[in-house]
C-alpha cells in the first residue's frame, strides 16, 4: 500500500458544521476480484485473488464459491476476534457476513471482515466488499477482497493504517466490458452515494482483470473519492515486472521478491494481448463487407466508437474519393483531404459547425495532422494541453477546434495500403478516459493497417470501375434523338457491378437520301477483350455504313474484318436501314435475335422473320437481306440476348415478353424504352449485358419530297437554283432560300462538270433539316482543297462546308451522291 497525495474528499461539502475540512489519509492496495454467477459458481477469478488465495486461475472457475473463501468464523464481538481488529468493529456492523453474500440470500450490497482459510493451512485475513448483479446475464455477485494485514497499524514502507479510518470502500478505474457491468454501474449510486451517474457508468473495468483499483480512508467522509492512480508507484511496478520479464526472457532464477511480479506481467501481458487480439479480430470481421468506399468508411468508423475511442475523424485524399489516381510522393500542405466520416458519442451536432462531413481542405505544417500524413507512422499526443490545443487552432483559418481537442488524449493513426499514404483518422479521447497509450498505439495502427487495404480494394475497385464507365462510354455512341423521319432511344445496362465492360453495342448512322442505319451488335464474351473486339467492328460498321453497303454486304464485309483480324470473339449482328420516303425496312441478320416490329395502325407487334445467318467470325457463311415495308408510327425495337434470354427459362418465353412489353402505349421513347426493361428485368436472373435500340418510324410525308432530273447541259445549273428557290417559298422557308440556291447551285455545277452520260439528279427532302442531294455517274468521290488566288476550282465545296450544317458523300451503284443539310426554324 503506498501513499496518495492529501487532498480533500468531501467533494465541496463541509466536514463539520464550523470546522475545516478533515486531512484524509489515502492509499492504495491491490484487490482479489471474484465473480460468482447464479449457480454459486466462480465465473471470474483475477490475478489479484491468485495472489492473495494462492490459487490459479484455472483451478478457481468453476468451483463452488464456498470452498474457495470458507469462513472461518471471526465474527464482531467473538471470543477469537483478535484486539488488533477492535478498529474494524464498527466497519464489520455494516452488513452480515460473508457467508450469506456467498450463499445467495443478500440482494443488496455488503461489506465487512472475515478470517479465511487458504491452502497450506494458511489463514488469511481480509476485508470484503460483495455487490449483487441483478441483470439478463449469468453473473449474480461482485466479490472485493483485501489483505486486512496490509491494513493493521503503520506500514513501514510508509502506508496509511486502517486504525485512522471510521469507514472504507473501494474506487474503482476504467478497463473493459464486463457482463453484468451495466446492471452494477446502474446501481453504484446506491452503493456509493458521493458517486455520480456518470462516473458509475465508468466502473467495474481494470479492477475485473487487473485487481487494482484503489481504496481510501477519511476519517469523516463515508465515501470514496474518484481514485487517483500515483504515477511514482505504478513507475515502480512496471520496473518491477521489467525486470521479471527480463528474468524470465534470459532463463535465469527469479528472486522470490519478483516471482509475483512475474507472474503478474504474464498474467497481464496475456490478458492485454488477448483482449487486444480479440478486439482486433472483432473489427476486422466487421468492416469491409462490400466494396462501396462510402459504406466502409462508415463501417470502420462505428468499430471504433464508443469501444477504443471517443471521437473518430476520417479523412481521405480527394483523389481517392474522386475514385482517380495520384501522383507518387509525399504529401504536402496543398494536399486536400476530405473529411469523409465523424463518429462520436458528444452531445449530437457538436461537430457540425466546426468540422462538416464533406468538407475539404489541406492541413498546415507544424500540426500532428501533417506529421502522421507526411511520416506515414500514429502520432499520440497523451493529452492536448491548452497550449497545444491554441497552437494547433492557430494553424486554421476561421474556426477554433480548441473546445473539441483540448483537455482530451488524441492519437492520429495513418490510412496505409502498399506503403502509400489514403487518409488518416483522429481518434480522440474524453478527458475522464484513461489516455491512449502504447499500446493503443499499436492496436490503433494495426486496426488502422487493416482499414486502409480495406480502403485501398474499395478506391481500386471505384477506380476500375470509373475506367470501365469511361470506357464503355467512349465506346457506345452519343445518338441524336431525333434523326431524319425517325425518333430513337436507347438504353445501355451492364451485366454485373464487376463486368461494365462487355461487347454489345448499338449505333445509328446517317445515310444519303434521309435514310437511317440502325444497328445492333453483341460479341460474345466479357471484360476488356470483349469491348475492344466491339471496338474494332463497330468502328468497321460505321466506316462501311458511310459507303452505303447493302445490309447483307456489309454483314459480309464484316465477316471478313474478323477473319483477318485472327481474333477467337465471335459476334451477332442485326443490320438495318430504314427509309422514311419509301417506307421500308432494309435489314439482314448475323445471328442475332429478330427486332420485333409494333404496327401503329392496330398496336399489334411481331418478330421480323428475317434469315438468322451466323455469327460475325465464322467465316464463309452467305447473308441474306429482306425489305419490309412500314408506316408512319411504327416502332422498330433491337436488343441484344441479355435482355431476353435468362438461364433455365427458354427463350421464346422472353422474347414474347419483350413484344408484349414493346407495343405497350408510351407518350415517348424514353417511357417505352424503360417499360421493356421493366417488364424484362422483373424476371431476375440477368447476368448479360443489354443494348436496347427503339426507333419510332415518323416517315416523310410524299409532299415533303421533291425531285428534278437535269440535262447535262451548263444552263441547267440556273433552272436548279430557280427551282429550289420556288419550292421553298411553297413550303413557307423562303428565308432560306438564298443559302440554298447557292448549295444547290456548287453542287449541280461539279454534277454537271462530271457526270459522263447519265442525267443529274436533284433532290430536296423537308424533314427536321432541310436536305438537299445531287447523284451523277462519277465514281470519284470529291474532297476539299486549298484553292490558291488565281485557282478556279475547289472553291464550291469550301462554300459547301462552311454554309451547310453538315455535308457528305458516298458511293453509289452507279455513282456518287453528293448532299449537305440546312437548319430549319424550330416549329
Amino acid at each position: 500500500m503506498d501513499h496518495g497525495t492529501e487532498r480533500d474528499t468531501s467533494h465541496g461539502r463541509p466536514a463539520g458544521r464550523g470546522a475545516p475540512p478533515p486531512d484524509p489519509v489515502t492509499g492504495r492496495v491491490p484487490l482479489a476480484v471474484v465473480v460468482v454467477d447464479r449457480d454459486g459458481l466462480v465465473s471470474h477469478w483475477s490475478s489479484g485473488a491468485r495472489r492473495l488465495f494462492r490459487l490459479p486461475r484455472q483451478e478457481a472457475v468453476g468451483r463452488p464459491a464456498p470452498d474457495l473463501l470458507p469462513v472461518t468464523g471471526v465474527l464482531p464481538g467473538t471470543a477469537d476476534d483478535d484486539a488488533a481488529y477492535d478498529a474494524y468493529a464498527d466497519y464489520d456492523g455494516l452488513g452480515p457476513g460473508l457467508e450469506s453474500s456467498l450463499d445467495g440470500r443478500l440482494s443488496y450490497p455488503a461489506a465487512g471482515r472475515a478470517r479465511l482459510t487458504v491452502p497450506a493451512a494458511r489463514r488469511v485475513d481480509v476485508l470484503w466488499w460483495a455487490y449483487p448483479l441483478v441483470g439478463p446475464g449469468p453473473e449474480r455477485l461482485l466479490v472485493l477482497a483485501a489483505d486486512a494485514e496490509g491494513l493493521r497499524g503503520d506500514r513501514a514502507d510508509g502506508g496509511a493504517g486502517a486504525a485512522s479510518a471510521e469507514r472504507i470502500a473501494p474506487g474503482f478505474a476504467l478497463h473493459t466490458d464486463f457482463p453484468g457491468a451495466e446492471e452494477l454501474a446502474r446501481r453504484l449510486p446506491e452503493i456509493l452515494p458521493s458517486m455520480s451517474v456518470g462516473e458509475s457508468a465508468r466502473i467495474v473495468a481494470q479492477v475485473l482483470e487487473l485487481g487494482y483499483p484503489v481504496l481510501e480512508f477519511s476519517q469523516s467522509d463515508r465515501v470514496p473519492v474518484t481514485p487517483d492512480w500515483g504515477v511514482p508507484r505504478r513507475a515502480e511496478r512496471k520496473a518491477r515486472r521489467e525486470r521479471a520479464a527480463r528474468a524470465l526472457a534470459a532463463g535465469e532464477p527469479i528472486p522470490d521478491d519478483l516471482r509475483d511480479e512475474a507472474e503478474d506481467a504474464e498474467d497481464l501481458e496475456y490478458a492485454a494481448v488477448r483482449e487486444r487480439l480479440e478486439f482486433l479480430n472483432e473489427v476486422s470481421g466487421r468492416i469491409g463487407t462490400s466494396l462501396d468506399l462510402a459504406r466502409t468508411i462508415g463501417e470502420v468508423s462505428r468499430a471504433m466508437v464508443p469501444r477504443f475511442t471517443d471521437v473518430a475523424g476520417t479523412y481521405l485524399r480527394e483523389q481517392v474519393v474522386a475514385g482517380e489516381g495520384f501522383p507518387d510522393g509525399v504529401p504536402d500542405t496543398t494536399t486536400m483531404w476530405h473529411r469523409v466520416a465523424l463518429e462520436h458519442t458528444d452531445e449530437p451536432g457538436r461537430w457540425d459547425d466546426v468540422v462538416p462531413v464533406g468538407e475539404a481542405m489541406p492541413f498546415p505544417a507544424h500540426t500532428p495532422f501533417f506529421q502522421c500524413m507526411t511520416s506515414g507512422e500514429p502520432v499520440l499526443v497523451p493529452r492536448v494541453t491548452e497550449e497545444m490545443g491554441h497552437a494547433v487552432a492557430s494553424q486554421f483559418e476561421k474556426r477554433d477546434i480548441r473546445p473539441l481537442i483540448t483537455g482530451r488524449s488524441m492519437l492520429l493513426v495513418p490510412l496505409k495500403a502498399r506503403q502509400v499514404v489514403l487518409g488518416f483518422m483522429i481518434l480522440l479521447r474524453h478527458p475522464e478516459r484513461p489516455v491512449f497509450n502504447d499500446m493503443d498505439r499499436v492496436t490503433g495502427a494495426e486496426l488502422a493497417a487493416r482499414a486502409g487495404l480495406v480502403l485501398d480494394n474499395a478506391r481500386m475497385y471505384t477506380y476500375q470501375e470509373n475506367v470501365a464507365e469511361t470506357l464503355q462510354d467512349s465506346m457506345l455512341p452519343h445518338i441524336p434523338d431525333r434523326m431524319a423521319g425517325c425518333d430513337i432511344a436507347t438504353r445501355y445496362l451492364p451485366g454485373t457491378l464487376l463486368g461494365r465492360v462487355g461487347g454489345d453495342w448499338f449505333d445509328a448512322v446517317k445515310l444519303p437520301g434521309a435514310r437511317t442505319a440502325l444497328v445492333v451488335g453483341d460479341v460474345m464474351g466479357h471484360g476488356l477483350n470483349s469491348a475492344a473486339m466491339m471496338g474494332q467492328l463497330r468502328t468497321a460498321v460505321q466506316t462501311m455504313a458511310g459507303l452505303d453497303l447493302p445490309p447483307a454486304q456489309l454483314l459480309r464485309k464484316l465477316d471478313d474484318l474478323a477473319q483477318r483480324l485472327g481474333d477467337t470473339h465471335l459476334a451477332t449482328c442485326l443490320y438495318a436501314v430504314y427509309d422514311p420516303v419509301a417506307g421500308e425496312l432494309h435489314l439482314a441478320n448475323a445471328g442475332h435475335i429478330p427486332p420485333v416490329l409494333v404496327r401503329a395502325a392496330d398496336g399489334g407487334s411481331e418478330l421480323i422473320d428475317l434469315p438468322t445467318g451466323a455469327p460475325i467470325g465464322v467465316g464463309g457463311v452467305p447473308f441474306e437481306s429482306v425489305r419490309v415495308p412500314v408506316e408512319p408510327g411504327d416502332r422498330l425495337v433491337m436488343c441484344t440476348d441479355g435482355l431476353v434470354e435468362m438461364r433455365g427459362e427458354d427463350i421464346g418465353v422472353g422474347l414474347a415478353t419483350l413484344c408484349e412489353s414493346a407495343a405497350h402505349p408510351a407518350a415517348s421513347m424514353d417511357d417505352a424504352c424503360d417499360t421493356v426493361i421493366r417488364a424484362l428485368g422483373a424476371r431476375g436472373g440477368r447476368k448479360d449485358d443489354v443494348a436496347l435500340l427503339m426507333t419510332r418510324l415518323r416517315g416523310v410525308e410524299p409532299d415533303a419530297v421533291a425531285e428534278w432530273r437535269l440535262a447535262l447541259d451548263p444552263a441547267e445549273a440556273g433552272r436548279a437554283r430557280a427551282a429550289v428557290r420556288e419550292q421553298l417559298h411553297d413550303w413557307g422557308l423562303g428565308k432560306q432560300a438564298a443559302a440554298a440556291e447557292l448549295l444547290v447551285g456548287e453542287l449541280v455545277t461539279n454534277a454537271l462538270r462530271h457526270s459522263r452520260t447519265r442525267p443529274v439528279v436533284l433532290r430536296l427532302v423537308r424533314a427536321d433539316t432541310l436536305l438537299c442531294e445531287v447523284d451523277d455517274d462519277d465514281h470519284e468521290l470529291p474532297a476539299l482543297k486549298a484553292a490558291g488566288p488565281l485557282d478556279e476550282a475547289g472553291r464550291g465545296l469550301r462554300v459547301v462546308s462552311t454554309l451547310a450544317r453538315e455535308w457528305g458523300a458516298s458511293r453509289t451503284r452507279t455513282g456518287k451522291t453528293v448532299w449537305c443539310e440546312l437548319a430549319l426554324p424550330r416549329r
